[in-house]
C-alpha cells in the first residue's frame, strides 16, 4: 500500500475543510448535487471523449497502481542478486541459473534470464527487453494523460458550474438573502472543479509519471545485468557497473559495504 498517495488526500481534504471551518463557512455548503453533478459527470464526459475505450477500461488497473507500493527488492538487492548469479555463472555454466529462475517473481526478469540461458545474442537480448521497456513507458504515459486531462477539465467545468449557479441566482432578484445564497452556492462548482484538478488529478498524474521512471530505472538496472552476465563479468565489475543505478550517495556505502564484506570472508 502506497501510504504516500492515501495521506496526501487525506491531507488535502482535511486542509479544505479546515479552511472552511476556520474562514466560517459551513462543510455542509459542499452538499450541493448540481456542483458534483457538473464537476465529477462532466470531468468523466470529458475524459470519455478525449480517450478511446481500450485506453479507459485500463483505468481500474491504474488506480490500483496509485495506491499500490513499487518495487519489494531494493536496488542494492537486485545488484547483489545479479553478483550472486554471476559467481555462479563463472564456477558452473551459465546453464546452472536455470533453476534460480522458479525464485524469481518479475517477469521482465524471469524472460532476460530464460532468453540468456537459451544462448540468444546480446543484441537479441537488448531488443526483446528494450521494445518491452518502450511498451510499458507508452503504457503508463497514457494513464498518466488521462489524469492530466482530468486536472485540466475540472477547473474550467468548476467555472462552468459557477456560471451555471449565477444565472439561476440572478434570475430572480426580488429576495436579497436567497440572492446572497444562490451566489455563494454558485461558487461551489468552482472550489469543488480547483480541489479535484489541483489536489486529486494533477498530483495522481505526477505519482504516476514518478512510478514510471523508477520502474523503467529497475528494468533497464536488470537489463544491463542480464548482459554482463552473459558477458562473463566478474561479480566485482558487475557490482561497479550496476551501481551506477544507485545515486552518489548510496552507490559509496555500497561499494564500502561489499568490500569491507570481501575482506572479512577473505
Amino acid at each position: 500500500m502506497d501510504r504516500t498517495t492515501i495521506i496526501g488526500v487525506i491531507l488535502g481534504l482535511i486542509a479544505v475543510g479546515a479552511g472552511m471551518v476556520m474562514k466560517g463557512v459551513p462543510v455542509s455548503s459542499l452538499a450541493n448535487p448540481a456542483a458534483i453533478l457538473i464537476i465529477l459527470v462532466g470531468t468523466v464526459a470529458s475524459v470519455t471523449i478525449a480517450f478511446p475505450t481500450s485506453e479507459l477500461v485500463k483505468l481500474p488497473k491504474v488506480f490500483g497502481v496509485l495506491f499500490k507500493e513499487g518495487q519489494s527488492q531494493s536496488t542494492q538487492d537486485i545488484i547483489r542478486q545479479f553478483s550472486d548469479w554471476a559467481q555462479h555463472a563463472r564456477k558452473e555454466g551459465l546453464l546452472s541459473l536455470e533453476p534460480k529462475i522458479q525464485e524469481v517473481d518479475d517477469p521482465f526478469l524471469k524472460t532476460g534470464l530464460l532468453l540468456a540461458i537459451d544462448g540468444q545474442s546480446a543484441d537479441y537480448i537488448r531488443d526483446v527487453l528494450s521494445e518491452e521497456i518502450d511498451a510499458m513507458e507508452e503504457r503508463h504515459a497514457t494513464g498518466a494523460a488521462i489524469f492530466t486531462q482530468a486536472g485540466t477539465y475540472a477547473p474550467t467545468l468548476g467555472v462552468l458550474g459557477a456560471v451555471v449557479g449565477l444565472i439561476a441566482a440572478l434570475k430572480d432578484l426580488t429576495d436579497i438573502d436567497k440572492l446572497g445564497y444562490a451566489i455563494a452556492a454558485a461558487f461551489v462548482a468552482t472550489l469543488l472543479g480547483i480541489f479535484t484538478g489541483y489536489v486529486l488529478w494533477h498530483p495522481f498524474a505526477n505519482k504516476l509519471k514518478r512510478k514510471s521512471k523508477v520502474e523503467v530505472r529497475s528494468k533497464q538496472l536488470m537489463l544491463e545485468g542480464i548482459l554482463s552476465i552473459l558477458e562473463g563479468e566478474a561479480p566485482r565489475v558487475i557490482e561497479q557497473k550496476l551501481s551506477s543505478f544507485l545515486p552518489a550517495s548510496e552507490r559509496v556505502v555500497f561499494m564500502a559495504g561489499n568490500q569491507s564484506g570481501e575482506s572479512v570472508d577473505g
